[in-house]
């Protein structure tokens, strides 16, 4: 906000907040008198003097003085004046996306409280600070620290502002990778040569029968009946070789011989 030129500016266009400089023309138990050049004069109330409890006006101003104050309100008789520097946003001024700046003053596990030059500091919380995953918010930020940030809410009746860091930056861009053809190709082909594989093992297993020893002894008793001395003996196996033996001599005993 600019400030007007005191000494030319007329009264009627001060603007509340107007900061302005002056002389202390009279003191009174009620304030002061202050000339600040234009053609009404400044009031400053003795309760505006300071945002400190005082007994006296002569405490704080002595006539001849020269003093610094603000504009609060302009009359058509004079120009009422505050030398407590006043808030730089009222309740009534704040709303939502409006964009602030402001100085970090205190840090807490969940968040960071800014003072903007509202009557009370706005709160960012920890998710508001960034777009990245922040756990507590000294690990952004730090006191003392200057920042902007947008408005997000304001709940007058809690006294309570709510800012965003986060809603100021620009969001990042992620882009996805595609999946490589030629690794979907290997990954299908290592995928058929692992099932025909499979598939030939379980074929070649199939082909070859497995015979128990009730099996080998009868197939030896029927090659010896057919003249033979000998059978075949590949994929053959036996559960032990004393069984089959004695199977042997069994059938041998009990079925007749050629020859």
């Amino acid at each position: 906000m600019a400030t007007p030129d005191i000494h030319t500016a007329p009264a009627v266009a001060l603007e509340p907040k107007t900061k302005l400089s002056g002389k202390v023309l009279k003191t009174t138990l009620a304030g002061a008198l202050v000339d600040i050049g234009q053609s009404i004069p400044g009031v400053i109330h003795i309760s505006q003097l300071s945002d400190k409890e005082i007994n006296k006006v002569e405490d704080v101003v002595k006539e001849g003085q020269e003093v610094e104050a603000w504009v609060k309100r302009v009359r058509k008789d004079r120009v009422e004046l505050t030398m407590i520097e006043p808030l730089m946003y009222d309740w009534r001024e704040l709303k939502p996306e409006m964009i602030v700046k402001g100085k970090v003053i205190r840090l807490e596990t969940y968040g960071a409280f800014v003072d903007f030059g509202a009557e009370r500091p706005g709160l960012v919380h920890v998710s508001e600070i960034t777009h990245g995953y922040v756990k507590t918010a000294a690990e952004a930020l730090k006191e003392g620290e200057e920042i902007e940030a947008k408005v997000l809410d304001i709940d007058r009746r809690k006294r309570q502002i709510r800012l965003s860091i986060k809603a100021l930056l620009a969001e990042p861009v992620v882009e996805a990778k595609p999946e490589r053809e030629d690794r979907k190709g290997k990954g299908k082909q290592r995928k058929g040569k692992k099932e025909e594989e499979t598939y030939e093992i379980e074929t070649e297993v199939s082909n070859e029968p497995q015979f128990t020893g009730m099996q080998v002894a009868w197939q030896q008793a029927l090659e010896k009946a057919k003249g033979k001395n000998k059978i075949r003996r590949k994929s053959i196996k036996s559960a032990s070789q004393e069984q089959e033996e004695l199977l042997t001599k069994t059938l041998e005993k009990r079925l007749p011989t050629g020859g």
